[in-house]
């Protein structure tokens, strides 16, 4: 079987785990800070802060925005779940904004109707789907006038640029970028996540949110008369400001994700050229076309998704995708929207409110797309869909 998805170890990464395994220091060490630093300085942001997965790092931000009761987090129907559960992890609510249907991400126009109606908004959750960047300074704009923050969902989108040529994750546009490190993510730390933000104060937070609430730099202390003794800090001392969680990430998932990170490039340059021959070779098959159409060459290329006309095609999605795997095709479909899943839908959302993502979904198709994936394979899989559809 052909999966839709695989990540990439070599000996590098093996060894970068083994000398860690060798150090004695498997959590809470200098791992962690270095692959801190280096993320933060690929992305061109000040701070970053690693935690234990990608859902993590948007729980731990929708705190670091306000979000909380009374408060609404917005987002886009096509993403995981885990991009809408950051807003009720944090006590808030949650509202969609309809899809662009050319570019799959938020759309502006959709989110400023979600805006209106939700004058409570603390945080935006633009996701950059499949690794596209959204049209964030048009994102910022909304934002900015309607006094919410910006939380890029960058989970697909590690080395991904915008227009300009700035990377996600600067933050340019937005108080803070999220990323994932999960084994199909563009590299890989088992599990992981990295919150990358600019504002000193947001940093500090998340430090302190990450590991249980407890201060881990120079933060003031509240209790002066218990942290010091003749006005010199008591070596035992520490706090426990506001209420945090166990988020923290390992010396050992460090070791593995800095290891891939030196490998970003040629990842993201593979990818690339498995996408430009899914363009030109599937061009002729009836009823098939890529979803997202514009900035290819920016994109981070983490799927690669077609829509197919099942009606005109004769066929049906379920029918098709087991004829795939029969042929050792892997396939899966990114994503359900969130307002169709039974929680959502409790708490009153309607899928017919974002006909945009309801007709993608309809549609939607993840096809073999990773590092490794042989030029043998891809032709397998196109010569498969040339059978299949035409």
């Amino acid at each position: 079987m052909i999966p839709y998805g695989k990540h990439h170890i070599d000996e590098d990464d093996i060894a970068a785990v083994v000398d860690i395994l060798r150090s004695g220091l498997l959590t809470q060490g200098p791992a962690v800070e270095s692959f801190e630093r280096a993320v933060a300085e690929y992305v061109g942001a000040k701070h970053a802060v690693a935690v234990s997965s990608g859902t993590a790092a948007l729980h731990l931000a929708a705190l670091a925005a306000g979000v909380g009761p009374g408060t609404t987090l917005i987002t886009t129907p096509i993403t995981f779940v885990a991009s809408a559960n950051a807003g009720l992890y944090a006590g808030g609510k949650v509202a969609f904004a309809d899809i662009d249907p050319d570019t799959i991400n938020m759309s502006p126009a959709a989110l400023a109707e979600t805006l209106a109606a939700n004058p409570d908004t603390k945080a935006i959750v633009p996701v950059h789907f499949a690794g596209l960047p959204c049209d964030m300074p048009a994102i910022k704009s909304l934002a900015d006038k309607a006094g919410a923050a910006v939380i890029e969902d960058g989970a697909h989108a590690l080395g991904a640029s915008y227009p300009d040529g700035q990377r996600v994750g600067c933050c340019a546009h937005s108080l803070m970028t999220i990323f994932s490190f999960h084994p199909v993510k563009a590299i890989a730390a088992g599990e992981g996540g990295m919150i990358t933000t600019n504002d000193d104060a947001v940093y500090r937070r998340l430090l302190r949110l990450r590991s249980h609430g407890i201060n881990k730099l120079d933060d003031p202390f509240v209790l002066e008369d218990q942290a010091y003794t003749e006005g010199v800090q008591n070596p035992w001392y520490y706090e426990m400001q506001e209420l945090g969680f166990h988020y923290r990430i390992t010396d050992i998932q460090c070791a593995l994700a800095n290891s891939q990170l030196r490998k970003l490039e040629s990842f993201l340059e593979r990818r690339r050229v498995i996408v430009k021959r899914y363009d030109a070779e599937l061009a002729g098959v009836r009823n098939l076309s890529p979803a997202q159409h514009s900035g290819r060459e920016r994109s981070g290329h983490h799927l690669y998704v077609v829509r197919i006309d099942f009606d005109s095609a004769g066929i049906s999605r379920p029918k098709l995708m087991t004829a795939l795997r029969e042929r050792g095709v892997g396939n899966q479909v990114h994503y359900i929207p969130v307002p169709m899943q039974p929680l959502y839908r409790a708490q009153g959302s309607e899928i017919a409110l974002y006909p945009n993502a309801r007709s993608y979904y309809e549609q939607a198709l993840s096809i073999p797309l990773y590092y490794d994936l042989s030029d043998s394979d891809q032709a397998h899989v196109i010569e498969v869909f040339k059978e299949l559809l035409g």
